[in-house]
């Protein structure tokens, strides 16, 4: 019965992770769920019985992943800021 109840709670949080990671106005938050959900998706890998597919889905969805896109969105978020700087300059 616990089990049960653990299984739905694990689908009803990647469906709900999903939905938010895409939804999401603020692009660290969304990159945040998205990590989140990855770990989430290894759990579920674990659950069914398959400790390969989580172990890569943890490293390369995950943890390489998420990586990139927060260093992604670091430089974004510098380009952004260096080009209304530069177009403060431009002018005055």
């Amino acid at each position: 019965m616990i089990v049960q109840v653990f299984d739905t709670v694990l689908v009803l949080l990647l469906v709900w992770l999903a939905w938010r990671a895409v939804s999401d106005t603020d692009p660290l938050r969304a990159v945040v769920k998205f990590i989140v959900l990855g770990l989430m998706l290894a759990l579920s890998w674990l659950r069914l019985g398959a400790p390969d597919v989580a172990l890569a889905e943890a490293a390369v969805g995950s943890g390489l992943t998420g990586a990139l896109l927060l260093v992604a969105l670091r430089r974004w978020r510098e380009g952004r800021s260096s080009a209304s700087r530069s177009a403060r300059e431009d002018h005055p």
